[in-house]
């Protein structure tokens, strides 16, 4: 983990949410040999691989979010951590976890009431529903960052915000996302993997597809200087 510290530690988060999430782990690992939710590999490792890099997401939210739609929540990363955070530190958050696979579904709900979460789990394609109305959309290992815009400009509210965990080829995939949408773009390196980050994103518009376009620039030497125009690095 890099030494931005620990998510969790920094939420000032109870030992009942640590609790719950360690009984999260114990679903994951339970459920796991039968439905492929995570990687074997990364079970043994499962609080930071999993736990420690969803809860980042958190702190990135603002302070007032009513709903939180998390796509493709899989094993509950990062949608499910996230409800176990503000079952104490938002209780009226509405946090919604879209998963098409029936069976990840079943587990998302047992694991939602073996925890003691009111979070809704819809079974269905996130582009076959109808606007969810978020103030925050996230998604995790789910699609390319084009992918996503897509999926999520009908479900954001206005002034809504996008959070999304990529991995090391996140510079491609904004270039790529850049010719057919415009955002602002904040660019967080991530606690559990350096070469990673979290794209923040606010403003999604899709615009006509122009080859031509330039990606918003970035600055290797400070990450989130990525197309803020008041950046310098000289």
């Amino acid at each position: 983990m890099s030494n931005q510290g620990n998510p969790l530690a920094d939420l000032g988060v109870s030992r009942e949410t640590i609790e719950r999430l360690e009984q999260f782990v114990e679903l994951l690992k339970k459920w796991n040999p039968a439905i492929n939710l995570v990687s074997n590999g990364t079970l043994g490792d499962a609080w930071s691989r999993h736990i420690i890099d969803s809860a980042q997401l958190y702190r990135l939210a603002g302070p007032t979010v009513g709903r939180w739609v998390d796509l493709g929540s899989g094993g509950g990363f990062p949608g499910l951590v996230i409800a176990c955070i503000a079952a104490e530190l938002s209780p009226g958050m509405d946090v919604v976890l879209v998963e098409s696979d029936l069976r990840k579904a079943t587990f998302l709900r047992q694991a939602a009431r073996q925890l003691g979460l009111a979070t809704r789990v819809v079974a269905e394609r996130v582009e076959n529903l109808p606007p969810l109305a978020a103030d925050i959309v996230s998604a995790r290992a789910l699609a390319p960052l084009a992918t996503l815009c897509a999926l999520s400009v009908s479900h954001l509210v206005q002034n809504g915000t996008a959070l999304f965990l990529k991995g090391s080829n996140f510079r491609s995939e904004v270039e790529q996302a850049a010719q057919d949408w415009r955002f602002d773009l904040e660019v967080i390196p991530s606690v559990t993997e350096p070469s990673a980050a979290i794209l923040k994103l606010k403003g999604l518009v899709h615009v006509r597809s122009n080859p031509t376009k330039a990606a918003p620039d970035y600055c290797s030497c400070k990450p989130e200087g990525w197309g803020r125009k008041d950046h310098n690095c000289n």
